[in-house]
C-alpha cells in the first residue's frame, strides 16, 4: 500500500554530479522520515543521508559537504544531489520512507517502513 519509486542514477565520471529521486505513493497518513542508503559489492547496506519530518538533516561523513538532501513535503518526494562524486560512491542507492499509511478499516493509521527498489550509481571514468 506504500510505494517508493527512485530515479536518477547512471554513469559518471569521477568529479561529476547526478541528483537521485524517490517519490512516496499510496494512502499516505503522514511520512516520517525519508533518507537514501548505499550498498555496494560486497559490502553492507550504509546510510548516506536521511531527512526527517521536524528538519532534522544526517549525513555519512564520508558525504559531507559533497551531497545534499532535501525534501518536498507536499509531493512526498526526496532528492540527493551528489557532487564531487569519486570511484567509491559507486554503489545501488536505496530510498528509505517510514511514516503512516491509511487502512481500508479506517484509523489508527499504520506504521511503514518501506525501500526502493534501488538505483545504480557507477562512477568510472
Amino acid at each position: 500500500q506504500v510505494q517508493l519509486v527512485e530515479s536518477g542514477g547512471g554513469l559518471v565520471q569521477p568529479g561529476g554530479s547526478l541528483r537521485l529521486s524517490c517519490a512516496v505513493s499510496g494512502s499516505i497518513f503522514s511520512v516520517v522520515s525519508m533518507g537514501w542508503y548505499r550498498q555496494a559489492p560486497g559490502l553492507e547496506r550504509e546510510l548516506v543521508a536521511r531527512t526527517t519530518s521536524g528538519g532534522s538533516i544526517d549525513y555519512a561523513d564520508s558525504v559531507k559537504g559533497r551531497f545534499t538532501i532535501s525534501r518536498l513535503n507536499a509531493m512526498n518526494t526526496v532528492y540527493l544531489q551528489m557532487n564531487s562524486l569519486k570511484p567509491e560512491n559507486t554503489a545501488v542507492y536505496y530510498c528509505n520512507a517510514m511514516g503512516y499509511y491509511n487502512t481500508e478499516y479506517g484509523p489508527p493509521p499504520r506504521l511503514f517502513d518501506s525501500w526502493g527498489q534501488g538505483t545504480h550509481v557507477t562512477v568510472s571514468s
